[in-house]
């Protein structure tokens, strides 16, 4: 097939500056990095046989483009025309139909997943479009869902978790225990400054919950500790026995930061009901006990009604609001503890998990940490603070 000659192409050194720039770049279009490298070859005479094995196109391929060149400018050449690609263009009612199928959940389509992929959307909007009268899309790939997406601003892989306010009376029951914490705050302000021992104090307040699903779990091979020379970190096999899990009943004195635990197999009314009697045989018989929890079953139920009735005004309970436990400073003490001796902890068995709770714990008491809050209501939220 015979070529007509084409004319010398004219380009600047500013031009020039900018396809070498654009034949070197690792982020550029490939079309646009190849077509610069073909106008600088062009530029230097080189033959367009050795242009086309250069570039791997076809000698029509290069033709075409040095044509466009000519017509255009290199620069401009470096751009699709007009028209390239997809004809029609795609309308606002071919996006807002995307928008409207990743809006709405996979499962009503048929399928398995519970989230859309941008490989499953386009795969489902190529098979619907016609029969749904958007043809246009009848090519969609991955990147113009992905596109026509991100413009709306819908993300529909990914989740995002929010928390439903179920408790009409939230503020309410937050004020109340957020008046306990100002009223202990002021009492042991008191006897910081009076001397605890000539305190008349003869109550109490507890702040309580369960830490459930602890873990014992044992190694099946031995456990190597460090070596210098030799390994740096302690070194577990990775095969490991699950030996079952304990729960933990805690409760801190908010005056004084003693911990009291009860270590048991599950946290039913029975383990709540032992708990409280440890409270008891723990305090002075005189001595009244406030305690803030949450809204668990067992701490309602008529066994622990049966219980309290046993022991009348000896007990007196403060309920956080529903899904509002992050207001019970016991929680801290979870996650102080889960961050310290119970992490990667090992055990032979439950009994030596149970004793092993219990000695961290008693550790813990050793210099006991009053926890305290502190409330700004201009902003909101609370903030926690802890001081010796």
């Amino acid at each position: 097939m015979a070529y007509k000659k084409r004319s010398k192409l004219i380009c600047s050194d500013k031009d020039k500056e900018l396809l070498i720039r654009v034949s070197r770049s690792k982020t550029e279009e490939f079309r646009k990095v190849q077509r610069a490298n073909i106008f600088l070859l062009y530029i230097t005479e080189t033959p367009v046989t050795k242009i086309s094995k250069a570039v791997g196109l076809s000698r029509e391929s290069v033709y075409s483009n040095i044509d466009k060149a000519l017509a255009f400018g290199p620069v401009a050449a470096l751009e699709d025309l007009s028209g390239r690609g997809i004809n029609a263009e795609i309308s606002d009612e071919d996006k807002s139909w995307v928008i409207n199928l990743a809006c709405s959940s996979p499962k009503d389509y048929g399928y398995a997943y519970e989230l859309w992929t941008y490989n499953l959307l386009a795969k489902h909007i190529r098979e619907a479009c016609e029969e749904k009268g958007y043809p246009k899309l009848k090519n969609a790939g991955k990147s113009l869902v992905h596109g026509i997406l991100d413009k709306a601003g819908i993300k529909p892989h990914k989740i995002t978790y929010y928390l439903e306010r179920r408790d009409n009376n939230f503020e309410e029951k937050m004020a109340q225990v957020l008046a306990v914490y100002k009223e202990i705050e002021l009492i042991n302000i008191s006897e910081e400054q009076k001397g605890k021992a000539t305190s008349e104090r003869k109550h109490t307040t507890v702040s309580f919950d369960e830490k459930p699903g602890i873990q014992a779990i044992k190694n099946i091979a031995a456990q190597l500790l460090p070596v210098p020379g030799s390994h740096k970190t302690v070194s577990r096999d990775f095969e490991y026995k699950r030996l079952g899990t304990v729960t933990l009943l805690a409760g801190i004195d908010l005056h004084d930061g003693t911990v009291i635990p009860l270590v048991e197999t599950r946290h039913r009314s029975a383990e709540f009901i032992k708990y409280l009697q440890k409270l008891i045989e723990y305090y002075p018989p005189d001595w009244k006990i406030r305690i803030i929890l949450d809204n668990h079953s067992a701490h309602r139920s008529k066994e622990t009604m049966n219980f309290l009735n046993i022991v009348p005004n000896k007990f007196e309970f403060v309920f956080t609001p529903t899904h509002g436990s992050w207001l019970n400073m016991v929680e801290m003490f979870f996650s102080k503890i889960a961050r310290t001796f119970l992490r990667h902890i090992r055990v032979e068995s439950k009994a030596e998990l149970k004793q092993r709770i219990y000695q961290g714990i008693e550790e813990i008491n050793q210099e006991p940490v009053i926890f305290r809050w502190k409330y700004k209501l201009e902003e909101k939220k609370i903030e926690s603070e802890m001081s010796t």
